[in-house]
């Protein structure tokens, strides 16, 4: 059984990046956006909206580089977020846990904001 999930798409905000007690681990997370064509005689392209799950080193890398609007590629799994809310309901979100975090846009795409002086 495999559980492999390729994306190419644009980041739909800048990543939040949170460290996680008491371990001190990194976590990212952000929307990312994938256009899903279709023929010309369907109509309108589609989006799909993933949510992305970064840890440790590659979600210092996101936070430092990736960019509302930012060309990224992800390899991951599929993975369901259980909850359960104050009313006792239970939910479910999809996530894609990556693994691999590539910047496949320009350099100027990628670019740290400036520091304040």
């Amino acid at each position: 059984m495999v559980n492999s999930v390729v994306l190419v798409g644009r980041a739909g905000q800048d990543p939040e990046l949170k460290y996680l007690e008491p371990s001190g681990t990194a976590k990212a997370t952000f929307s990312l956006a994938v256009d899903r064509p279709v023929k010309r005689t369907e109509g309108v392209d589609t989006t799909d909206w993933f949510r992305i799950e970064l840890w440790e080193k590659q979600a210092q890398i996101a936070a430092d580089y990736v960019r509302k609007g930012s060309l990224v590629g992800i390899q991951g799994r599929l993975e369901f977020q259980k909850w359960k809310d104050q009313q006792g309901q239970w939910h479910e979100m999809p996530v894609i846990r990556a693994s691999t975090l590539r910047l496949l846009g320009s350099r100027g795409d990628n670019r740290p904001p400036a520091q304040e002086p």
